[in-house]
């Protein structure tokens, strides 16, 4: 009976794309919340949707515009970059210019920020797809290649672009972390982007969970010392946490 629920449930959100909780629960009045919650969570440990704030998106739907390697990377933490994405969402203030890079947690931000007028610049196509969806938001889409692992776009001529561009906030993630190397990411082109993108910006907010501490990547495009606010997730090591805050850090 449970595993022919939750093969229906796949079922209506494979051919609904995304479906809230309380829009879930008029299909199956006699289940209560937290049992379609467990099967929510079943579902996404099976890898077939992508738990987000109030509900559900299927796979699939994330597979339309993503792809297979890139929605295959929305599936992993996904609990720490729901909480992330959270705590970024609420530093987002009206009327604010803000950078998103082009990560799967940004696209987690980017499901969860109010929908204010505000404007975003992002190198990240599944970003811009998301936000398009609420009406108050300008989006700029910085262009260059597109990385398609990532969903992202990255160009040597960023840095003009950047030089004719102004916003308050950065708010970027990387793949990798250690105290020595710093942040890293798997993309030479990307990494100047974001070293760019820096500059510009007043404050830049990053976003790490805690798996990818002890992690390196190829190429470094900030320091501990670059970075005004680190917002990361409840398992993020005490030692990191204690050495960020020693530099004047900002945790949450």
């Amino acid at each position: 009976m449970k595993r022919e629920r939750i093969e229906e449930i796949a079922e209506i959100l494979d051919k609904r794309g995304k479906m809230t909780l309380e829009q879930l629960e008029e299909f199956f009045p006699n289940v209560s919340q937290m049992t379609l919650r467990r099967d929510l969570f079943q579902l996404e440990e099976d890898g077939r949707i992508i738990r987000i704030r109030g509900g559900a998106m299927s796979v699939k739907e994330v597979q339309k515009v993503s792809g297979e390697a890139y929605t295959k990377k929305t599936t992993i933490n996904t609990d720490a970059k729901i909480v992330i994405a959270q705590k970024a969402a609420g530093l987002i203030d009206e009327g604010a210019c803000i950078f998103l890079d082009g990560g799967t947690t940004a696209m987690y931000l980017s499901k969860e920020m109010p929908d204010i007028k505000c404007n975003v610049f992002t190198n990240g196509i599944a970003v811009a797809m998301e936000l398009a969806q609420k009406k108050n938001i300008n989006i700029t889409v910085v262009g260059g290649q597109l990385m398609k692992d990532n969903l992202s776009t990255s160009s040597p001529a960023a840095k003009v672009y950047f030089d004719a561009t102004n916003f308050e906030i950065a708010i970027v993630s990387a793949t990798a972390f250690t105290p020595e190397q710093g942040f890293s990411c798997n993309s030479q082109v990307e990494a100047e982007l974001l070293k760019n993108c820096f500059k510009k910006a007043r404050q830049v907010y990053m976003m790490l969970d805690s798996s990818k501490i002890g992690k390196i990547n190829p190429y470094t495009f900030a320091n501990i010392e670059d970075i005004d606010v680190l917002i990361t997730d409840d398992h993020f090591p005490k030692e990191c946490k204690q050495l960020f805050e020693a530099n004047n850090i900002v945790v949450m």
